[in-house]
């Protein structure tokens, strides 16, 4: 992962910080805990982050 990384909060955060952070990427998309960023990082690729999204969507989640 880069060091200029820009990383945004889910917009479905938690008020007691129980969030994940998001990170575009070139053609995918990187997911961490946004209480452990050194942890480790999940990257998706866009076709497969886009679907997950449209599910999401489609069941109102």
């Amino acid at each position: 992962m880069a060091e200029h990384q820009v990383w945004r909060k889910s917009s479905y955060s938690g008020v007691n910080n129980n969030c994940v952070e998001v990170s575009d990427l070139p053609n995918a998309t990187a997911v961490r805990d946004s209480k452990h960023p050194e942890a480790v990082v999940l990257v998706f690729p866009a076709t497969e982050w886009t679907s997950f999204l449209q599910v999401l969507k489609e069941k109102n989640i």
